[in-house]
Protein backbone atom coordinates (compact mmCIF):
# COMPACT_ATOMS: atom_id res chain seq x y z
CA UNK A 1 0.00 0.00 0.00
CA UNK A 2 3.06 2.34 0.56
CA UNK A 3 3.61 2.74 -3.30
CA UNK A 4 -0.13 3.41 -4.02
CA UNK A 5 -0.02 6.22 -1.17
CA UNK A 6 2.42 7.69 -2.23
CA UNK A 7 1.44 7.32 -6.00
CA UNK A 8 -1.54 9.35 -5.18
CA UNK A 9 -0.14 12.03 -3.34
CA UNK A 10 -1.15 14.64 -6.51
CA UNK A 11 -4.64 13.52 -6.58
CA UNK A 12 -5.04 13.23 -2.58
CA UNK A 13 -3.34 17.10 -2.42
CA UNK A 14 -6.15 18.18 -5.18
CA UNK A 15 -8.99 16.54 -3.65
CA UNK A 16 -8.67 15.96 0.36
CA UNK A 17 -7.26 19.51 1.07
CA UNK A 18 -10.02 21.18 -0.33
CA UNK A 19 -12.66 18.30 0.63
CA UNK A 20 -12.07 19.01 4.69
CA UNK A 21 -12.48 22.38 4.19
CA UNK A 22 -15.97 22.65 2.50
CA UNK A 23 -16.89 19.61 4.74
CA UNK A 24 -15.35 21.95 8.17
CA UNK A 25 -18.15 23.40 9.30
CA UNK A 26 -20.17 20.42 9.40
CA UNK A 27 -23.02 22.04 7.50
CA UNK A 28 -23.53 22.81 4.25
CA UNK A 29 -25.19 25.67 1.92
CA UNK A 30 -25.89 25.11 -1.70
CA UNK A 31 -22.47 27.08 -2.46
CA UNK A 32 -20.62 24.53 -0.56
CA UNK A 33 -22.04 21.25 -2.46
CA UNK A 34 -21.71 23.36 -5.73
CA UNK A 35 -17.60 23.43 -4.63
CA UNK A 36 -18.11 20.22 -3.78
CA UNK A 37 -19.36 18.55 -6.91
CA UNK A 38 -16.71 20.70 -9.16
CA UNK A 39 -14.24 19.14 -7.09
CA UNK A 40 -15.31 15.70 -7.44
CA UNK A 41 -15.91 16.40 -11.46
CA UNK A 42 -11.58 18.21 -11.50
CA UNK A 43 -10.54 14.50 -9.83
CA UNK A 44 -12.35 12.28 -12.73
CA UNK A 45 -14.40 10.35 -10.19
CA UNK A 46 -17.05 10.49 -13.25
CA UNK A 47 -20.11 11.65 -13.52
CA UNK A 48 -22.62 8.84 -11.74
CA UNK A 49 -20.32 8.97 -8.70
CA UNK A 50 -20.33 12.28 -8.50
CA UNK A 51 -24.03 12.36 -8.24
CA UNK A 52 -24.57 9.53 -6.22
CA UNK A 53 -22.04 11.52 -3.84
CA UNK A 54 -23.80 14.65 -3.88
CA UNK A 55 -27.40 13.20 -3.63
CA UNK A 56 -26.09 10.91 -0.49
CA UNK A 57 -24.55 14.79 0.84
CA UNK A 58 -28.22 16.32 0.44
CA UNK A 59 -29.89 13.31 1.98
CA UNK A 60 -27.47 13.47 4.67
CA UNK A 61 -28.28 17.10 5.49
CA UNK A 62 -32.06 16.56 4.90
CA UNK A 63 -32.25 14.40 7.87
CA UNK A 64 -30.92 16.93 9.85
CA UNK A 65 -30.44 14.76 12.92
CA UNK A 66 -28.11 13.74 15.38
CA UNK A 67 -24.55 14.66 15.42
CA UNK A 68 -22.53 16.53 12.78
CA UNK A 69 -22.03 14.53 9.74
CA UNK A 70 -18.97 13.00 9.14
CA UNK A 71 -19.03 13.37 5.19
CA UNK A 72 -15.50 12.89 4.58
CA UNK A 73 -16.82 8.88 5.55
CA UNK A 74 -19.58 9.24 3.63
CA UNK A 75 -17.87 10.12 0.33
CA UNK A 76 -15.38 6.79 1.15
CA UNK A 77 -18.20 4.91 1.46
CA UNK A 78 -19.98 5.48 -1.54
CA UNK A 79 -16.13 5.45 -3.46
CA UNK A 80 -16.02 1.72 -2.03
CA UNK A 81 -19.71 0.96 -2.63
CA UNK A 82 -19.25 1.68 -6.81
CA UNK A 83 -16.23 -0.43 -6.63
CA UNK A 84 -18.07 -3.17 -4.36
CA UNK A 85 -20.23 -3.50 -7.07
CA UNK A 86 -17.96 -4.81 -9.79
CA UNK A 87 -17.97 -8.69 -10.23
CA UNK A 88 -14.54 -9.91 -8.93
CA UNK A 89 -11.81 -11.19 -10.96
CA UNK A 90 -11.68 -14.96 -11.73
CA UNK A 91 -8.54 -16.17 -12.54
CA UNK A 92 -9.08 -18.42 -16.10
CA UNK A 93 -8.03 -21.74 -15.56
CA UNK A 94 -5.67 -23.90 -17.67
CA UNK A 95 -1.83 -23.95 -18.22
CA UNK A 96 -0.16 -21.79 -18.94
CA UNK A 97 -1.73 -18.86 -18.52
CA UNK A 98 -1.23 -16.77 -21.39
CA UNK A 99 -2.29 -12.56 -20.80
CA UNK A 100 -1.84 -10.57 -23.73
CA UNK A 101 -1.04 -6.72 -22.66
CA UNK A 102 -2.87 -4.66 -24.56
CA UNK A 103 -3.79 -0.57 -25.29
CA UNK A 104 -2.68 2.87 -27.38
CA UNK A 105 0.78 4.04 -27.56
CA UNK A 106 2.39 5.61 -24.45
CA UNK A 107 0.46 3.92 -21.52
CA UNK A 108 3.40 2.12 -20.68
CA UNK A 109 2.32 -1.46 -21.53
CA UNK A 110 6.47 -3.05 -21.96
CA UNK A 111 7.65 -1.21 -18.52
CA UNK A 112 4.55 -2.92 -16.80
CA UNK A 113 5.40 -6.19 -18.39
CA UNK A 114 8.16 -6.18 -16.90
CA UNK A 115 7.22 -5.09 -13.42
CA UNK A 116 4.43 -7.82 -13.82
CA UNK A 117 6.71 -10.35 -14.41
CA UNK A 118 9.37 -9.22 -11.27
CA UNK A 119 5.84 -9.26 -9.40
CA UNK A 120 4.93 -12.94 -10.63
CA UNK A 121 8.62 -14.19 -9.91
CA UNK A 122 8.81 -13.11 -6.58
CA UNK A 123 5.39 -14.74 -6.09
CA UNK A 124 7.39 -18.28 -7.15
CA UNK A 125 5.69 -18.56 -10.78
CA UNK A 126 7.91 -19.43 -13.57
CA UNK A 127 7.16 -16.30 -16.90
CA UNK A 128 8.14 -16.17 -19.94
CA UNK A 129 7.52 -13.12 -21.94
CA UNK A 130 6.64 -13.12 -25.85
CA UNK A 131 8.20 -10.53 -28.14
CA UNK A 132 5.06 -9.34 -30.45
CA UNK A 133 5.74 -5.97 -31.03
CA UNK A 134 7.42 -6.70 -34.15
CA UNK A 135 6.91 -3.05 -35.94
CA UNK A 136 7.87 -0.62 -33.13
CA UNK A 137 11.83 0.19 -33.51
CA UNK A 138 13.48 -0.92 -30.44
CA UNK A 139 10.44 -2.38 -29.11
CA UNK A 140 11.92 -5.96 -28.67
CA UNK A 141 15.35 -4.56 -26.90
CA UNK A 142 13.28 -3.09 -25.04
CA UNK A 143 11.70 -5.82 -23.41
CA UNK A 144 14.91 -7.96 -23.79
CA UNK A 145 16.27 -5.04 -21.02
CA UNK A 146 13.22 -6.14 -18.81
CA UNK A 147 14.02 -9.79 -18.89
CA UNK A 148 17.41 -9.36 -18.60
CA UNK A 149 16.37 -6.72 -15.41
CA UNK A 150 13.96 -9.81 -14.24
CA UNK A 151 15.68 -12.90 -15.32
CA UNK A 152 12.78 -14.22 -17.20
CA UNK A 153 13.25 -15.73 -20.84
CA UNK A 154 11.83 -14.31 -23.65
CA UNK A 155 10.36 -15.37 -27.09
CA UNK A 156 11.46 -12.81 -30.50
CA UNK A 157 11.50 -12.96 -34.02
CA UNK A 158 13.06 -10.51 -36.09
CA UNK A 159 11.54 -7.00 -37.10
CA UNK A 160 8.17 -7.50 -39.29
CA UNK A 161 7.18 -11.05 -38.02
CA UNK A 162 3.57 -11.92 -37.69
CA UNK A 163 3.03 -10.88 -33.90
CA UNK A 164 0.62 -14.33 -33.86
CA UNK A 165 3.15 -16.17 -35.07
CA UNK A 166 5.36 -15.33 -32.40
CA UNK A 167 2.85 -15.70 -29.83
CA UNK A 168 2.55 -19.12 -31.17
CA UNK A 169 6.27 -19.93 -30.71
CA UNK A 170 6.25 -18.47 -27.20
CA UNK A 171 3.26 -20.37 -25.83
CA UNK A 172 4.46 -23.83 -27.24
CA UNK A 173 7.76 -23.26 -25.77
CA UNK A 174 6.15 -22.16 -22.67
CA UNK A 175 3.84 -25.22 -22.19
CA UNK A 176 6.69 -27.81 -23.33
CA UNK A 177 8.72 -26.16 -20.73
CA UNK A 178 6.05 -26.00 -17.96
CA UNK A 179 6.34 -22.10 -17.51
CA UNK A 180 3.49 -20.70 -15.53
CA UNK A 181 3.17 -17.66 -17.32
CA UNK A 182 3.27 -16.10 -20.52
CA UNK A 183 2.96 -11.77 -21.07
CA UNK A 184 2.07 -11.59 -24.45
CA UNK A 185 3.58 -7.55 -25.37
CA UNK A 186 1.68 -6.09 -28.25
CA UNK A 187 1.89 -2.93 -30.45
CA UNK A 188 0.44 -0.06 -29.16
CA UNK A 189 -2.40 0.90 -31.03
CA UNK A 190 -5.06 3.62 -31.77
CA UNK A 191 -8.25 2.01 -31.22
CA UNK A 192 -9.77 3.58 -34.32
CA UNK A 193 -7.55 1.52 -36.36
CA UNK A 194 -9.39 -1.64 -37.52
CA UNK A 195 -6.91 -3.47 -39.36
CA UNK A 196 -5.01 -3.27 -36.15
CA UNK A 197 -7.01 -4.29 -33.82
CA UNK A 198 -7.92 -7.16 -36.07
CA UNK A 199 -4.44 -8.16 -35.96
CA UNK A 200 -4.98 -8.49 -31.66
CA UNK A 201 -7.74 -10.89 -32.84
CA UNK A 202 -5.58 -12.93 -34.87
CA UNK A 203 -3.51 -13.52 -31.80
CA UNK A 204 -6.24 -14.74 -30.01
CA UNK A 205 -7.69 -16.91 -32.95
CA UNK A 206 -4.29 -18.68 -33.39
CA UNK A 207 -3.16 -19.03 -29.30
CA UNK A 208 -6.94 -20.29 -28.68
CA UNK A 209 -7.40 -22.52 -31.84
CA UNK A 210 -3.96 -24.24 -32.14
CA UNK A 211 -2.79 -24.98 -28.24
CA UNK A 212 -5.10 -26.90 -26.16
CA UNK A 213 -5.52 -26.39 -22.24
CA UNK A 214 -3.98 -22.51 -22.02
CA UNK A 215 -5.49 -19.92 -20.22
CA UNK A 216 -5.75 -17.19 -22.86
CA UNK A 217 -7.11 -13.39 -21.63
CA UNK A 218 -6.49 -10.02 -22.40
CA UNK A 219 -5.23 -7.36 -19.65
CA UNK A 220 -5.86 -3.41 -21.03
CA UNK A 221 -3.09 -0.97 -19.82
CA UNK A 222 -4.65 2.58 -19.80
CA UNK A 223 -2.88 5.87 -18.33
CA UNK A 224 -4.07 7.56 -15.39
CA UNK A 225 -3.17 10.93 -17.29
CA UNK A 226 -5.55 10.66 -20.15
CA UNK A 227 -8.84 10.79 -17.48
CA UNK A 228 -11.46 10.40 -19.25
CA UNK A 229 -10.12 9.61 -22.63
CA UNK A 230 -8.94 6.21 -20.94
CA UNK A 231 -12.50 5.30 -20.81
CA UNK A 232 -13.18 5.76 -24.22
CA UNK A 233 -10.10 3.97 -25.24
CA UNK A 234 -11.00 1.24 -23.12
CA UNK A 235 -14.65 0.83 -24.24
CA UNK A 236 -13.32 0.31 -27.83
CA UNK A 237 -10.82 -2.69 -26.87
CA UNK A 238 -13.63 -4.30 -24.37
CA UNK A 239 -15.86 -4.61 -27.44
CA UNK A 240 -13.16 -6.32 -29.63
CA UNK A 241 -11.25 -8.51 -27.20
CA UNK A 242 -11.76 -10.54 -24.15
CA UNK A 243 -10.39 -8.32 -21.74
CA UNK A 244 -10.65 -9.55 -18.24
CA UNK A 245 -8.17 -6.76 -15.79
CA UNK A 246 -7.29 -3.64 -16.48
CA UNK A 247 -3.56 -2.15 -15.39
CA UNK A 248 -3.53 1.52 -14.66
CA UNK A 249 -0.03 3.42 -14.62
CA UNK A 250 1.44 6.60 -13.92
CA UNK A 251 -1.01 7.66 -10.61
CA UNK A 252 2.12 8.98 -9.34
CA UNK A 253 2.01 11.57 -12.58
CA UNK A 254 -1.80 12.76 -12.18
CA UNK A 255 -4.11 14.47 -10.05
CA UNK A 256 -6.75 12.84 -11.55
CA UNK A 257 -6.36 9.39 -9.84
CA UNK A 258 -10.20 9.29 -9.64
CA UNK A 259 -10.22 7.82 -13.18
CA UNK A 260 -9.91 4.23 -11.35
CA UNK A 261 -13.55 4.72 -10.03
CA UNK A 262 -15.32 5.45 -13.22
CA UNK A 263 -13.47 3.27 -15.76
CA UNK A 264 -14.19 0.34 -13.63
CA UNK A 265 -18.05 1.15 -12.76
CA UNK A 266 -18.47 1.95 -16.82
CA UNK A 267 -16.57 -1.03 -18.31
CA UNK A 268 -17.28 -3.55 -15.32
CA UNK A 269 -13.90 -4.97 -15.08
CA UNK A 270 -11.77 -4.48 -12.20
CA UNK A 271 -8.40 -2.75 -11.70
CA UNK A 272 -6.04 -5.19 -11.09
CA UNK A 273 -2.82 -3.54 -10.98
CA UNK A 274 -1.72 -0.06 -10.18
CA UNK A 275 1.61 0.95 -11.34
CA UNK A 276 3.05 4.07 -9.24
CA UNK A 277 6.40 4.80 -10.42
CA UNK A 278 9.06 3.80 -12.88
CA UNK A 279 11.10 1.07 -10.98
CA UNK A 280 10.60 -2.03 -10.99
CA UNK A 281 8.85 -2.62 -8.00
CA UNK A 282 6.49 0.15 -8.41
CA UNK A 283 3.33 -1.50 -9.53
CA UNK A 284 1.20 -3.79 -6.76
CA UNK A 285 -1.89 -5.31 -6.89
CA UNK A 286 -4.89 -2.97 -6.75
CA UNK A 287 -7.25 -2.83 -3.63
CA UNK A 288 -9.64 -0.55 -3.48
CA UNK A 289 -10.15 -0.11 0.15
CA UNK A 290 -6.06 0.77 -0.04
CA UNK A 291 -7.03 3.17 -3.12
CA UNK A 292 -9.90 5.06 -1.08
CA UNK A 293 -8.13 5.11 1.72
CA UNK A 294 -5.31 6.73 0.16
CA UNK A 295 -7.47 8.99 -1.51
CA UNK A 296 -9.24 9.92 1.42
CA UNK A 297 -7.05 9.81 4.29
Amino acid sequence: MKHLFRGLKKTRDRLFGPLQKIFSSGRLNEEDIEELESLLFSADIGVDTTERIIEKVRERLRSGSGPDPDFISLVSDELLGVMDELPPYKEPEGVPRVIVITGVNGVGKTSTIGKLAGLFKAEGKSVMLAACDTFRAAAIDQLELWAEKTGVPVVRQKMGSDPAAVAFDAVSSAKAKGIDIVIVDTAGRLHTKANLMEELRKIFRVLSGKIEGIAIESWLVLDANSGQNSLRQAEVFVKDLPVTGLVLTKLDSTAKGGVVIPVQKNLGIPVLYAGTGEGLDDIEPFDHNAFVEALLL
